[in-house]
């Protein structure tokens, strides 16, 4: 049941915020207009609790996941940090650290009060449009998140705005389009994958009902959607930002800043073959990470 609600974050958010609280956690109203079928599929998904423990310990969470964001991020200690689309928390669970305030934004909560016991101040809120105050994170971090969100360009313009001048901000494991434009019999192959991941029991498709949820949770995950580097430098340096975007396929750690590349796993190169996608170029890696300080001066 929802309260009025004055949560330990309350220094952080916008003066017009309404604030109220669901099972202790700080909840701000949602436009109708952003109750999408994505958004609601988010917050059944990392509501659910087998499938948000599951992806917890699951995603995100491989040794080259761990280095690439520490090399991105560097410390964070004694530093705010806003992570965008925590669900039930993987980034801090995976690169740990001792922020002065980790605050973890998602519109599952669920998903929330997982997160909360790993040690995030949680709040509900929809990412395309955030109760927080501008410039108060020295770090702000959006994984597996602006894919997630029916109006990338308004989530990512949210993110920016809550970076500090000098601060950073990091995005990673959005889809690169150019990537994933499957056509013809790859096409046809990708769409065939759902059963098999079923029968599999794959991480997120141990069910037809999970399967169906987390599909439905991706607004922009079919082939020839996602984002391209031109996306984050378009919106972020018009807002003072130095932009730096790294293509890779999810296999490499520090080593992505220092111009190495991986290629796909071999069922995405045949994919990309089938579609007249060279694997071998930078367009063909499967995400985008990108890192971007803010300018002192902005």
């Amino acid at each position: 049941m929802l309260q009025k609600y004055k949560p330990a974050i309350a220094h952080y958010l916008k003066h017009t915020a309404a604030v109220n609280q669901a099972d202790g956690v700080p909840c701000t109203p949602i436009a109708a207009q952003n109750l999408t079928l994505a958004l609601g599929a988010n917050a059944e998904y990392f509501g659910h609790a087998q499938w948000a423990k599951s992806y917890l310990e699951a995603c995100h969470r491989s040794d080259a996941f761990i280095e690439r964001w520490r090399s991105a991020v560097g410390s964070w200690d004694d530093k705010v940090v806003v992570d965008i689309g925590c669900g039930p928390g993987n980034i801090f669970a995976a690169i740990g650290g001792k922020p002065e305030l980790l605050i973890g934004v998602d519109v599952s909560l669920g998903g929330l009060k997982m997160a909360e016991r790993l040690g995030y101040q949680p709040l509900l809120a929809d990412a395309q449009d955030l109760p927080l105050r501008s410039a108060i994170a020295d770090v702000v971090v959006v994984n597996a998140t602006l894919h997630h969100c029916d109006d990338m360009v308004a989530a990512l313009q949210e993110a920016a705005r809550l970076v500090k001048p000098g601060g950073i901000l990091v995005c990673d494991h959005d889809l690169q389009k150019t990537a994933w434009h499957f056509t013809g019999i790859a096409r046809a192959l990708w769409e065939l994958r759902l059963p098999i991941y079923r029968l599999l029991k794959r991480g997120g498709h141990a069910s037809a009902a999970e399967q169906q949820c987390a599909l439905a949770t991706e607004a922009h995950h079919v082939p020839g959607d996602g984002l391209t580097i031109e996306f984050y430098h378009s919106i972020l340096e018009p807002l003072g930002f130095a932009t730096h975007v790294y293509p890779h396929s999810h296999t490499l750690g520090a080593a992505l800043f220092q111009g190495h590349r991986d290629r796909p796993a071999l069922k995405y190169r045949v994919a990309q073959r089938l579609s007249g996608i060279n694997p071998n170029s930078p367009k063909a890696a499967l995400s985008l990470m990108c890192v971007a300080h803010k300018h002192h001066h902005s």
